[in-house]
């Protein structure tokens, strides 16, 4: 299988945000795949916090040995990419994917639950509303509450929400039909509210209350 088919086929060229504004990565993109460390020295630290709270999700404290060995791969097949930044992203995404299910088959053993468990503020108000909905899921804690889920809507969270990704870009990470991707989404996002709301119920011995 070719990790870097969901970068593939895309047009190359500077990215632009939803407002219409040039993607700053653009520019770091372009100088990177000419080899430029200053360019991907941008991209690094832009990316990396994030897909490496994604592969937290799926092996634990083992995600930063993980990372690396993605961002070995990147560097060494970025010449070769051919897609604009969103493309990079989920290009990435895929390789840390990989990685991490490498890692897991190697280990036999399966995602790592953690115990750390963070309060989101209120549940997400519709199907799809990611941006919104996601905001609080950015630490180390808001991850080892998502890692509680199914590893198929963990997956489809952290893609959505963490890394960034769209509908058709988290379905071409996870090999999937997009709507697919959107449920998963949307049953773990229901799920957490559900966790959440009964810890504040029963918030038990020593356990703080979900505020």
């Amino acid at each position: 299988m070719d990790r870097r088919r969901t970068a593939h086929g895309q047009p190359d060229g500077h990215a632009t945000t939803a407002a219409g504004a040039e993607d700053p990565l653009a520019g770091a993109l372009t100088s990177a795949r000419a080899g430029d460390e200053a360019g991907f020295v941008t991209l690094y630290r832009a990316l990396h916090p994030l897909v490496l709270r994604y592969a937290s999700a799926l092996v634990g404290g083992e995600a930063e040995d993980v990372v690396a060995e993605a961002w070995f791969q990147v560097v060494r097949d970025l010449a070769s990419f051919t897609g604009d930044v969103d493309g990079f992203r989920g290009w990435v995404s895929t390789v840390v994917r990989h990685r991490a299910l490498d890692h897991l088959r190697a280990r036999a053993r399966r995602p790592v639950v953690l115990d750390d468990l963070v309060a989101l503020a209120e549940r997400p108000a519709g199907d799809d509303t990611p941006a919104a909905a996601f905001q609080r899921l950015e630490t180390a804690r808001a991850v080892a509450l998502v890692a509680t889920l199914p590893r198929e809507q963990a997956e489809a969270v952290l893609l959505r929400a963490v890394v960034g990704l769209d509908v058709a870009q988290a379905a071409a990470v996870l090999g999937k039909r997009p709507v697919a991707v959107r449920v998963a989404a949307h049953r773990g996002l229901r799920r957490l509210g559900a966790t959440l709301a009964a810890r504040n119920a029963f918030p038990g011995p020593g356990a703080e209350e979900v505020t």
